[in-house]
């Protein structure tokens, strides 16, 4: 069952876009299931996704627009959770490069060969002994004679296997401190992996973000020209949060949409008493459509020409958008749930929405929700928010 589309996303700044066809959407929706009991790489979706030319949106200057990746990542995410998150990491990356390293020669080919060649970007940040600190890096960069090398023992590496390249996170040199890392370009040839514990989890199933590895080498060139501190909180964070957010509330949406038709077939000719479960699909429907407002606010506040630092109380915004929309997306598709009663509990059928519920519980604990509290926290100690239907910055 295809979710309602979000138009309102396409409405943010998408001149010229393109939506995902039927056919991309019908590829990934029909091998949703197997994907998800197989625990395997959605390949159906992303033949299709490169075939409609949608992995290089965010590396093209004349094509980029969040807008449209965010409405392809829900639209994707409606008929397969597991590939609209792997389109959205792969985003993320893209973002990356696109906002951090563009003007290098290296990275300037590397961004029209992802375009051309429809390349598919995975993450290595998470890393064992580190405690899920994205900013704090054991392993380093060794570099000498124009080459670089490094070894990671990565806890997670998403879609490792299926990846065209990898972007690792290390310390810059051997001496340096946790906190001064770089960034590093590894393709395919550049990089083996060792697998270390299996992924075979609750949901997101078909993300396959297992344990590995991973020793890679290359060209001095390859390594992104500015510190991965400043790239993780201009672009990786907030970019991180409003792609996710567009994920959950697609997966959310599809849910929505399984329990109204569920009410519907309620219905009773001539009736005009409501259908049982009429009210909290109401309930579920407002629920949505805030979450939905909250990362359609953050697209349309986000400047991607303009490549800065976020103050405080923007960085407070960016985690609670992330803990926000995740919980209320996961609580939407459990009233679908309650909606639908023993046909959504059921993991097949046009009002299952098992799937959904299990695939958003990874939401909250896609970096930890408390945590995120936690840093926010201190955050609107130092600075306070941003609050008022029309914020003036200047007023700060």
């Amino acid at each position: 069952m295809q979710a309602p589309a979000l138009k309102t996303l396409a409405d943010t700044g998408t001149s010229g876009w393109t939506p995902l066809s039927p056919q991309v959407l019908e590829a990934a929706r029909t091998a949703a299931a197997s994907v998800d009991s197989e625990g395997r790489f959605p390949v159906e979706a992303f033949e299709a996704l490169r075939a409609h030319g949608a992995l290089g949106v965010l590396a093209d200057p004349a094509e980029t627009s969040l807008a449209r990746v965010a409405a392809d990542c829900y639209a994707l995410a409606g008929a397969c959770s597991s590939a609209g998150m792997i389109l959205a990491m792969h985003h993320i990356q893209v973002a990356c490069l696109a906002r951090h390293a563009a003007g290098a020669p290296w990275h300037d080919a590397f961004l029209r060969r992802i375009i051309d060649q429809q390349l598919l970007l995975a993450s290595s940040t998470s890393e064992v002994g580190i405690g899920g600190n994205l900013r704090s890096s054991l392993c380093a960069v060794v570099s000498g004679g124009g080459r670089f090398s490094v070894v990671k023992q990565a806890s997670a590496i998403s879609y490792a296997a299926d990846a065209d390249v990898i972007l690792v996170t290390a310390r810059a040199h051997p001496e340096a401190s946790a906190g001064d890392q770089s960034l590093v370009v590894l393709e395919g040839d550049d990089f083996q992996l060792e697998a270390g514990e299996a992924w075979d989890a609750m949901g997101m199933r078909g993300t396959g973000s297992g344990a590995f590895v991973l020793t890679g080498a290359g060209e001095t060139a390859q390594v992104v020209p500015v510190p991965f501190g400043e790239i993780a909180g201009t672009t990786m964070a907030p970019v991180s949060h409003i792609l996710w957010g567009a994920v959950w509330t697609g997966i959310a949406a599809d849910a929505v949409a399984r329990a109204r038709a569920c009410v519907r077939s309620r219905r009773k000719a001539g009736s005009t008493e409501l259908p049982a479960g009429a009210l909290r699909l109401a309930e579920a429907v407002e629920k949505l459509q805030m979450a939905e407002a909250r990362v359609r606010t953050a697209i349309a506040a986000f400047d991607w020409k303009t490549v800065r630092s976020p103050d405080f109380a923007e960085v407070a915004a960016d985690n609670n958008l992330k803990t926000s929309v995740g919980e209320t997306c996961l609580e939407v598709a459990q009233i679908a749930l309650s909606i639908c009663g023993f046909a959504g509990y059921a993991r097949q059928g046009p009002y299952s929405v098992a799937r959904h519920v299990r695939d958003l519980h990874s939401a909250p604990i896609m970096i930890a929700n408390e945590r995120m509290r936690e840093g926010a926290a201190q955050l609107l100690l130092a600075q306070k928010p941003r609050l008022g239907l029309f914020h003036d910055r200047a007023a700060d």
